[in-house]
């Protein structure tokens, strides 16, 4: 064979070999979603795409057998045709063996493998569809040979136990990824980051973590009098009072809303609390919903207020659609009084009663001990503490320094955090 025929079959079978080689990379790398968005716009070449992952078989064993047998037939040609001539040029049959398979073999590695795998890695999707139809035409051609190939893999692993059906079921910890790295790119602005962020933890967190505690709770006794209730309604910031009989929290009748029972009491001047026109019933829910069921309970409901008690039947608290929105929301919205104050770089003030999840989010701690025990900071400094905490206790973890400032009894109102770079 001379040397421009031999150059001519080479460049075939490296032809040959990069397309096999780019198809097999980008076949098995493209993504699902990019190719579902593709076969809705129209192209369906990607749904080919997304069979062929389903099954992948069929089209790895024609990427074996293709390379194989191109590399072994471009090895004998090239090395026919070109150690004639490398042996005149050396005087050594042996060295012009070993140059002549050098050449077709670094040949090979640049054009028919490492240039085409790059440029598939780099744009999976686009050469995928392109090359769908190819390498389904080579898969009908050789089907004698996938079949024994394929059917003795087969066998082989079902005898192994082992499954070779593609998952591409997304969880959340990819969908997380997939978020920081748009974020990393400027794909997603930091807000809208923090806003799907926000979202996807409602279905970790329970309605524990964000609700008006009992100790904070503002209700009425039935019986109490109309300048009774107008005095503590102008004092308090709520818009909702519980009412209940014998002025006990665990018997609540409803609840009614301020500014209905001030114009009521502006056109009337005497109102009854208890006036049907006015005390709404209260929607109970039991303190281990998730934010996102406590939303879905109010859309369902139509309510915008709950009730909250545990498995004892007593009241823990009561929220609002505002408190899980601000949760939502997040780092969005300016809140009058922030739980969580930057001082400097290293250091932070935070209320007691700071859910937990939070003080995670402000200081970049991946997790803190036995998080399941408890649901605020206060309870993060009792439980590590084992005992009732009182004012200049610390505990450190992980390179932060917990320090309580102020306390109220028993209760927590203000810890210092600092990082342990600027603690001297």
């Amino acid at each position: 064979m001379s040397l421009l025929t031999a150059s001519m079959f080479i460049f075939f079978l490296i032809a040959l070999s990069a397309l096999v080689s780019s198809s097999e990379l980008a076949l098995a790398s493209s993504r699902k979603i990019k190719l579902q968005v593709m076969a809705k716009e129209g192209d369906v070449r990607a749904l080919d795409v997304l069979k062929m992952q389903e099954h992948p078989g069929s089209f790895i064993t024609v990427v074996q057998v293709a390379l194989n047998a191109v590399a072994i037939l471009a090895g004998a040609i090239g090395e026919s045709a070109i150690s004639p001539y490398l042996q005149q040029l050396f005087g050594h049959e042996a060295l012009a063996s070993i140059v002549s398979f050098a050449i077709v073999t670094s040949v090979f590695v640049l054009f028919a493998d490492l240039m085409p795998k790059r440029l598939a890695m780099s744009n999976s999707e686009p050469i995928a569809v392109k090359v769908v139809r190819p390498m389904i035409f080579l898969i009908f051609i050789l089907k004698p040979i996938i079949w024994v190939f394929d059917g003795a893999a087969n066998l082989i692993f079902k005898g192994l136990g082992i499954s070779t059906v593609r998952q591409d079921d997304m969880t959340s910890e990819d969908i997380y990824a997939v978020m920081d790295a748009g974020a990393e790119a400027g794909v997603l602005k930091q807000q809208e980051h923090h806003l799907i962020e926000n979202i996807f933890e409602m279905q970790e967190r329970t309605v524990t973590s964000v609700m008006n505690p009992r100790e904070h709770i503002v209700y009425f006794d039935s019986h109490a009098s109309t300048t009774e209730v107008v005095e503590v309604m102008i004092r308090q910031p709520h818009n909702k009072f519980l009412v209940c009989t014998d002025d006990d929290l665990e018997q609540i009748i409803g609840y009614v809303e301020s500014r209905s029972f001030l114009a009521s009491v502006l056109e009337k001047q005497e109102v009854c609390i208890t006036d049907k026109s006015l005390l709404k019933p209260a929607l109970f829910i039991p303190d281990t919903l998730s934010l996102f069921e406590v939303l879905e309970t109010f859309k369902s409901t139509g309510a915008d207020f709950a009730v909250i008690v545990n498995e004892y039947a007593l009241v823990v608290g009561v929220i609002t659609l505002k408190d899980v929105m601000s949760i939502v929301m997040g780092e969005l919205v300016t809140l009058e009084d922030q739980l969580i104050v930057q001082r400097t770089d290293n250091s932070w003030l935070i209320d007691g009663m700071t859910p937990i999840e939070d003080v995670v989010r402000a200081l970049g701690i991946v997790n803190l001990p036995h998080s399941q025990n408890y649901e605020t900071i206060s309870g993060f400094m009792m439980f590590m503490l084992r005992k009732i905490p009182k004012k200049t206790d610390t505990i450190e973890h992980a390179n932060y320094r917990f320090e309580i400032l102020a306390t109220n009894n028993l209760k927590i109102n203000q810890l210092l955090v600092t990082k342990f770079d600027d603690v001297v």
